[in-house]
């Protein structure tokens, strides 16, 4: 299996379904590094300690964490699991955006940024990141979040080790769509 898809099936497992090996997330998210090597291999699929020091090091995304020890292991963010990052309240800078399709836009403009089944939103601090995170979903569509006003109205921003921003939900008028680059 090549590291793209060894990468996504730990998305599934520290993200998502950590039972779908048999393994179970600390209250904060962490899982037990040789715990987890053992229950992916018992599942079909290789992998080593090496391979799991690569995906970790050069995932894209930084989706990942080890411990000080390299004995745990987490995601750094976008868990549909109850877990606690222990992240610390952050002011925002005053612009951040979201990558969406163009469909979306229409029921986001009405309803704002919903967390759905993930623990935040997630926003990230460049266009660039936006449009890559959009075309996942369709036809990219760059939204502009107004964090810093939503930030002094209340509303609260972390960051992750990942550098992605996290709030709970971003109300409609707080965001506008990007002129097109």
């Amino acid at each position: 299996m090549n590291h793209k898809h060894l990468s996504k099936f730990l998305s599934l497992i520290l993200r998502h379904k950590p039972e779908v090996v048999g393994i179970t997330l600390d209250e904060n998210g962490w899982a037990d590094v040789q715990e987890l090597l053992d229950k992916i291999k018992q599942s079909g699929k290789e992998i080593n300690f090496e391979q799991l020091q690569e995906i970790v090091a050069n995932n894209d995304k930084k989706r990942f964490t080890f411990d000080e020890t390299r004995q745990k292991i987490r995601a750094n963010q976008g868990h549909s699991i109850a877990v606690k990052l222990n992240l610390g309240a952050i002011q925002p800078p005053d612009i951040l955006y979201h990558g969406t399709a163009k469909k979306y836009v229409p029921s986001i403009m009405e309803k704002g940024l919903l967390k759905g089944k993930r623990q935040h939103v997630h926003l990230s601090g460049d266009r660039e990141t936006a449009i890559k995170v959009g075309r996942r979903h369709g036809k990219p569509k760059v939204l502009i979040v107004h964090a810093a006003k939503m930030a002094e109205e209340g509303h609260v921003f972390y960051q992750s080790k990942n550098m992605v921003w996290l709030t709970d939900h971003v109300p409609p008028n707080y965001i506008e769509e990007a002129s097109p680059s």
